[in-house]
């Protein structure tokens, strides 16, 4: 009967609801709107600087137009040489953004 007494109390230790302490947590979320824009597309002043001699080439794989949370947008062209790749971004007006 002893043993039986202590078995269940061992069992009945086991049963005790566990209290978790809440955990807060703290969620970012950062909103960014791409649209995917043909190369002859491109603003004229975006074809000028990829076009310069600094990016000599450099050929246009994929361009998108990205538009920020706070509704600034930007071109992020991505361009390959031989077995090189960069991603660059520029402003409406051609200028590189860093």
């Amino acid at each position: 009967m002893k043993k039986l007494a202590v078995a269940v109390l061992a069992l009945g230790l086991f049963q005790l609801p566990a209290v978790a302490a809440p955990v807060a947590t703290e969620t970012v979320s950062y909103m960014q709107d791409k649209v995917p824009v043909k190369p002859e597309d491109l603003p004229e002043a975006v074809k000028k600087t990829l076009g310069s001699d600094e990016y000599a080439g450099w050929e246009i794989t994929t361009a998108n137009l990205v538009t920020e949370e706070d509704q600034s947008q930007y071109f992020e062209v991505m361009v390959k040489k031989e077995n090189q790749t960069a991603k660059i971004k520029l402003d409406q007006e051609g200028k590189v953004i860093e």
